[in-house]
């Protein structure tokens, strides 16, 4: 603006106190002159103890939509007064075509702060001018936005920042030209030096605390997944990195830290973030909710959705920025809305885990759903509104964290309910197995049993056979010499067995020896006798415990009730006697089972040659 002569009249020589007031009060007065035909909007008056403030009650905007005028055509805009003031006092415009010019005047009261930084609280806009022109005709401009290298920046700041030198009681004129084809957000806020360092500790402290949960998040369930390997807790993860670079994107901390010279990527990094964000919610979702087994369409749409979203990354790279990055944020309502119906459908088919997942998602919908709005100027800027993503998503986090615990709990517990009930149905089978087991061992161990009886005994008679009585005989030669006790050995020979078969048969002669031996059994038994078949009509029996003269009465009564009681036959009784060998064996005879047979057999012998029908021992006198 042109300097004002009327200010000229001022008188320059010293005055009374009454008529130096008058003539400040006169320059304030032709001050609002000058600016008021020009400017529809209140004059910004920095006083002393100012050391912020929000420009928005003090600017007014005009919409340049072709995006063709320079400064002098804003100034002449604003002579015409077709600058309007901020609607609602907001700055934001949603995505627009054009250049945005914006008219702030202001008058600094503070002579100890000629200079004040402007920051644009919106890391997204591509270009900003920034022209100052002061009474004095002197002016400058400045360039900034993400289109330009980050060292070009006044200070290292997230923000678009400009100096601004404002001279003590002069009206300075302040034009801010913006294009973008971001959303056109330009909420300005002017600081002195100290206030600017303390907003800024205070932001990046919020910003440290906020990124150090997402950080410790990151590691914890990095240490999950190395150790359970649960998908979940990998595109939990990828989820995170995901988020974190669309905020590290909106905050301007990416331009900052990660690409400060690549202004092609700070452009391109909002839809290209905004994509994996996508795709890692999405694929998060439907793994932690197992949609593929629960609800197969939701599963089939939510892949739809990834496609969708690698198919627009891919395409953002060639895309201009004012058409990908709006379809992108659009999509946004569309996809988060989208993972709320599938939660809720898979927690009415009765999925507990799901219910902590809407929970988280609910908070991480407000405030993403608040920051969309944001850029289609659908609500205002606050603080609610323009940190509310930030604040939904570290409780989204922490509360998935806290769900996917729940859910590896759940399954866990399904698991050992499964385990264990495969474990008792194994446990029943082996039960049942072993029992039948133990059954056909037991008949397997009676079969056998009944084998090795019938191994040992005669199939005629009944008695054990002659192996058998070896065996068995051996052993009590064993006892008997341990426990110093005499053993009597009887050998039992039927008289003129072979008259029987010849003038009988066989048949009555096989009868006649089962009927000897049941009775020579029923004699001998009670004396705890082992007796065996030893061949053809002969018999061997050991007593046990038994000296030669009581072996030789039990044989002699034997051999009477074999007399006294002939063999019932079909036709007639038919007599039968026996000749009995018996011999002592003493405990300390060192005699084997062959010699004894042989004693016992040679007092058979005498029995037979006295004439049959006898008993005849062999003693320790004759073996001696």
């Amino acid at each position: 603006m042109n300097t004002n002569p009327a200010l000229a009249a001022v008188p320059s020589r010293p005055a009374s106190p009454q008529r130096r007031w008058a003539g400040w009060a006169l320059l304030c007065l032709l001050a609002a002159a000058c600016f008021a035909p020009a400017s529809a909007h209140t004059v910004l008056n920095l006083e002393r103890s100012t050391r912020e403030v929000e420009l928005a009650p003090f600017t007014a905007y005009y919409h340049d939509t072709g995006g063709r005028l320079d400064l002098d055509g804003a100034r002449r805009a604003l002579a015409e007064k077709r600058y309007r003031p901020l609607p609602n006092g907001n700055g934001s415009f949603g995505f627009q075509r054009g250049a945005y010019w914006f008219h702030i005047a202001a008058v600094n009261r503070n002579a100890e702060v000629p200079r004040w930084l402007l920051v644009q609280q919106f890391a997204l806009s591509d270009r900003l001018d920034v022209y100052t022109r002061a009474r004095n005709g002197a002016s400058t401009h400045q360039v900034g936005g993400d289109s330009q290298l980050f060292a070009s920046r006044a200070i290292r700041y997230r923000h678009p920042n400009f100096w601004i030198d404002l001279p003590a009681d002069e009206p300075v004129d302040i034009f801010v030209r913006v294009r973008s084809d971001s959303s056109m957000q330009v909420p300005l806020t002017l600081y002195t030096p100290s206030a600017f360092t303390e907003l800024a500790r205070d932001a990046q402290f919020g910003i440290g605390l906020y990124y150090g949960i997402l950080v410790a998040l990151f590691f914890y369930n990095l240490v999950l997944w190395l150790s359970l390997r649960d998908s979940s807790y990998f595109w939990y993860l990828f989820h995170i990195c995901a988020f974190g670079l669309v905020l590290l994107t909106l905050n301007g901390l990416g331009f900052e830290y990660l690409w400060p010279r690549s202004p092609w990527l700070a452009d391109h990094s909002v839809p290209l973030s905004i994509c994996l964000a996508q795709i890692g919610m999405q694929q998060f979702a439907r793994n932690f909710l197992s949609l593929h087994r629960r609800w197969r369409l939701g599963d089939y749409v939510g892949l739809g959705m990834i496609g969708f979203f690698v198919l627009l990354g891919i395409a953002a790279t060639q895309l201009p920025y004012r058409i990908a990055t709006p379809i992108a944020s659009a999509a946004v309502f569309v996809s988060i809305a989208w993972i709320a119906v599938e939660g809720i459908v898979v927690m009415r088919r009765g999925y507990k885990p799901a219910r902590l997942f809407l929970l988280a998602w609910s908070a991480f919908l407000l405030g993403t759903g608040m920051f969309a709005a944001i850029a289609f100027d659908l609500l205002p800027k606050m603080f609610i509104t323009e940190y509310g993503v930030q604040i939904g998503s570290a409780l989204e986090m922490l509360l998935l964290s806290v769900a996917l615990g729940y859910r590896y709990a759940s399954l866990r517990n399904e698991n050992e309910r499964i385990v264990r009930e495969a474990k008792e149905q194994l446990e029943h089978k082996v039960e049942q197995r072993t029992t039948e087991l133990r059954s056909t061992l037991a008949l397997l161990e009676d079969a056998h049993a009944r084998l090795r009886e019938t191994s040992q005994r005669d199939g005629l008679t009944g008695l054990h056979n002659r192996s058998h009585f070896r065996e068995a005989f051996e052993a009590l030669l064993h006892r008997s010499r341990r426990q110093h006790r005499p053993l009597v050995l009887m050998m039992i020979d039927l008289d003129h067995f072979k008259q029987i078969n010849d003038h009988h048969g066989h048949l009555v002669g096989d009868e006649c020896l089962r009927w000897a031996a049941g009775l020579i059994a029923q004699i001998l038994i009670p004396h705890h006798a082992l007796l065996a078949r030893f061949g053809g009509e002969e018999f061997v029996a050991v007593l046990p415990d038994h000296d030669l003269d009581a072996g030789a009465r039990v044989a002699e009564a034997l051999r009477l009730r074999l007399s006294s009681q002939p063999c019932p036959s079909r036709s007639h009784d038919i007599p039968v006697t026996a000749s009995i060998g018996v011999h002592e064996i003493a405990p300390d005879a060192d005699m084997g089972v062959e010699a004894a047979l042989q004693f016992a057999d040679q007092a058979l012998y005498l029995a037979k040659a006295e004439g049959r029908d006898c008993v005849r021992v062999w003693g320790a006198t004759v073996q001696a």
